[in-house]
């Protein structure tokens, strides 16, 4: 029997009592349990077990080579506002993009304790964020999930010659095979470069700039990191089209 922390990030129906549950959790990773009854009324879970809750878990640990059997589930409130992910479409998707991530991204069993904090973090920020500014949560959560699992890019010098960003510097290009930035002297021999703002640039590299930067902005930086995730991915990250249309 294994207890942890956990974060649902995904949750089907398995029959008319049952769900199929993935947690992250913080010490034992991505973990799959079959949530046995969770539908049923009156349950001492409390009801279903719904995306994005919090609490304290109980879990058969088995073979890991099947779903491990949820023996308790202890919500926490006050973390994450529902109410907000339930009136808010756009801040909702983030969320649900957000759990695409982590599912696509993690191995099962795999802890990142920094990466559930950074969730943790993501999904009661974005929930009491500024309406309209929900970009901000969503991008610093990007950036520290690549960091986590180790697929950050280069982004406060080029790739290639070393030299340190600048503002500077005439152009800035972004390269998805060379994970980074590249100068203008540089971007010859990288035909996948992309072009993007030096203003965008330095927002990824200073919090307080990204925090305040324009939507214009701030939608140019999820868009190349989009496409860089799906690079890593191997496909489209499903969840954003509805990010950035």
């Amino acid at each position: 029997m294994v207890k942890d922390q956990a974060i649902c990030i995904r949750a089907v129906d398995y029959s008319e009592t049952s769900q199929v549950v993935t947690f992250f959790t913080r010490q034992s990773g991505k973990v799959g349990v079959m949530a046995k009854g969770s539908k049923r009324t009156p349950w001492r879970f409390g009801g279903p077990v719904e995306i994005f809750s919090f609490g304290s878990i109980g879990f058969s640990d088995s073979t890991r080579e099947k779903l491990a059997t949820l023996t308790e589930f202890e919500p926490q409130a006050g973390i994450i506002d529902s109410a907000v992910l339930a009136g808010d479409i756009f801040i909702l998707h983030c969320c649900l993009l957000a759990s695409e991530l982590v599912n696509s991204l993690t191995k099962d069993y795999d802890p990142h304790p920094g990466l559930f904090d950074s969730l943790l973090r993501f999904l009661s920020e974005i929930s009491h964020c500024q309406k309209g500014r929900g970009l901000v949560p969503l991008i610093n959560f990007e950036l520290n999930l690549l960091r986590e699992i180790g697929l950050y890019p280069v982004l406060d010098q080029c790739v290639n010659c070393k030299n340190s960003f600048s503002e500077r510097w005439p152009e800035v290009f972004f390269s998805i095979n060379a994970k980074g930035l590249v100068c203008k002297d540089c971007q010859g021999p990288f035909p996948d470069k992309v072009a993007i703002s030096k203003q965008a640039a330095k927002c990824l590299l200073d919090s307080k700039s990204l925090a305040e930067a324009p939507e214009k902005i701030l939608r140019e930086i999820e868009g190349f990191l989009i496409n860089y995730l799906n690079e890593e991915l191997g496909r489209p990250v499903k969840m954003a089209k509805y990010i950035l249309k």
